[in-house]
């Protein structure tokens, strides 16, 4: 394996994605009433989502360490890789970058860290794209660059029931929170910019599904599309969201994939996420 792809815990790529690209996951911390767990190893999402419709419940997240990532790092590079590329969930709301590039910085330039400006498959679509440039033969720079433009043709949207969660974790602004709650108002949020940013409100979570679905097929134009859909214990609210999308996007839809998102977004959204990752296709 010329070039090595690593990514972390916040992708929600389905399993078999995971395998098929050979992604190396870098898991995220998330703690519970101050007992911490791996996400996707020890916590998962009906842990934090039981965590948090219990009273007086502490429910946080904490990056990983550079230790752990340079063990991961180190680890691929001595069963062969000869350079690796670290794709990781926005700097705007994590130190995973940080700590990424802290570990990469021991490694002589054969390591480099991406900043994905996302999460979920907003990071996934990037990682794949990564990992298909490698199974290529591009070396360090161009798989870099196939993350980096995979990246800047993804787009998020995403509909939470309340904003306090995002609040309390400082993942947006208590001025934008004030917003998003007055009159009982249910709020939509992209990330133009690597942090969360209110786009629109709607008074209903039905409303929340449609107009996800308007914004996905204005940010994806003309092009042809993947497109991944995200859900916190609200299954049925996915499956409507991604039938909708389904129908709109018609044969510019390529690959669709739900999937729920982990603890790690559980504890900063709170069940009733439904998201929408869509992915422009490069022209062939």
């Amino acid at each position: 394996m010329p070039v090595a792809v690593v990514t972390d815990s916040t992708t929600y790529l389905p399993p078999e994605l995971m395998r098929a690209y050979q992604l190396t996951v870098v898991p995220l911390t998330v703690v519970l009433n101050g007992v911490e767990g791996l996400e996707g190893v020890d916590v998962f999402p009906a842990d934090a989502t039981r965590a948090l419709s219990a009273r007086r419940v502490s429910v946080s997240t904490s990056r990983p360490s550079p230790e752990q990532f340079v063990r991961t790092y180190r680890s691929l590079l001595d069963a062969g890789a000869e350079a690796i590329v670290s794709v990781h969930l926005s700097a705007g709301l994590s130190g995973t970058v940080e700590a990424a590039e802290l570990a990469a910085g021991q490694f002589g330039g054969r390591v480099t860290v991406v900043d994905s400006r996302s999460c979920g498959m907003g990071l996934g679509f990037p990682a794949i794209a990564a990992s298909r440039a490698a199974a290529q033969g591009a070396d360090l720079a161009g798989v870099r660059a196939a993350a980096v433009d995979a990246a800047g043709r993804t787009t998020i949207f995403f509909y939470v029931d309340t904003l306090e969660l995002l609040r309390r974790g400082g993942r947006i602004n208590a001025a934008e929170a004030l917003l998003g709650t007055a009159l009982s108002v249910k709020p939509i949020l992209h990330m133009p910019d690597g942090g969360i940013v209110l786009r629109d409100k709607v008074r209903t979570a039905s409303r929340g599904v449609a107009r996800l679905v308007d914004l996905a097929v204005e940010a994806a134009g003309d092009a042809q599309v993947d497109l991944a859909v995200h859900h916190l214990a609200a299954p049925q609210r996915a499956e409507d969201l991604l039938g909708a999308l389904t129908a709109r996007f018609g044969d510019r839809l390529h690959d669709a994939y739900v999937t729920e998102a982990g603890a790690a977004v559980a504890a900063h959204v709170g069940p009733g996420l439904a998201c929408v990752v869509i992915h422009r296709r490069p022209e062939a």
